[in-house]
Parts: C-alpha cells; structure tokens; sequence
C-alpha cells in the first residue's frame, strides 16, 4: 500500500497590480529604516541595494558637477570604471525626471560628444579607467568630477531637448 500525499491547495494567485502594491507597500516599509532614510518614496530595488552597498563600503559617491552649478551625487561600486560612473549618471537623470515629470527623452550619444567629464582639470577620455585610479591622491568621500562642454567639438550646437537636466 503506498501512502497517498494530501493534495494540495492552489496557489492563490494575485493580479499584477495586486502584487506591484504589495511590493511598494514593502519597499515603503523598509525605507522607514534609519539607513535608508534619505531615499525618495517611490524607490528603486537598485536605490536600496546602492544605500546599503554605500553603508558597507562596497560602493562610494561621486559628486558630478554640472555647467550650471548643480551637484548631483551618483552612487557607484569602488572599483567602477569611467563608463560604469556615466551609466550611473544617466539612471540617475532619468530616474530624476521620471519623477519630476521633465523631459522624459535625453540623447545621450549627444551628451557624450558635447561635454566630458574632468577630474583635477583633466578629462577622463578612456571609459576603461577605473576611478580609483583617478582618484589616488584624494579621499573617495571627497571625488568630485565636472561635466564641461567641448570646445568646438562635434555638435556644439545648443537644442533645449538635448541639454542636460
């Protein structure tokens, strides 16, 4: 006689909708966390992995100073390279105009020939480069790289679509 196995229940299956609810409701929970304070609302897993990435030491802020003045503060590995900070840089704009209802569509390909990254006076041309080694001589709390226009570079020509936010 083999024993028989109680049958099982069905899952309970919840509507997409249902379920991106439940997952913000948790995410807003866990943002209440001191160490997570500091993140907007509407949340991203890749925020919070960032913050505490950050809280570990695995991951460093650099300050990007833009033509206008604005500092705006990205948050990437410690051993992220040049084009690892510029990926950084653009979830970050997009996901900032995404909230703030902006200009939903930036050419990045445009942005990357118009204005160029520096760090001490120097650009930071080989995408390869790790920023570590960049930034040796400095404290990581205290990296902080500008984004300055091409002088006479391809497509210097100014379109309000184009610029960067």
């Amino acid at each position: 006689m083999a024993a028989e196995e109680p049958a099982e229940e069905p899952a309970e299956e919840l509507a997409h909708a249902e379920v991106l609810e439940l997952f913000q409701a948790a995410l807003a929970r866990l943002v209440q966390d001191p160490l997570l304070c500091d993140l907007p609302p509407q949340v991203t897993a890749e925020e919070i992995g960032s913050q505490v990435a950050l809280e570990y030491g695995q991951a460093m802020t650099v300050r990007v100073c833009k033509a206008d003045g604005e500092t705006v503060p990205v948050v990437v590995v410690q051993n992220a390279s040049v084009l690892e900070l510029k990926k950084a840089l653009r979830r970050h704009m997009q996901l900032r105009q995404a909230r703030q209802g902006g200009v939903q569509h930036l050419s990045w390909k445009y942005i990357w020939r118009t204005y160029h990254l520096t760090f001490n006076g120097e650009k930071l041309a080989d995408d390869r480069k790790k920023l570590r080694e960049e930034s040796r001589e400095s404290s990581p709390a205290k990296t902080r790289l500008w984004i300055q226009h091409l002088p006479g570079g391809k497509g210097c020509h100014t379109s309000k679509r184009n610029k960067l936010p």
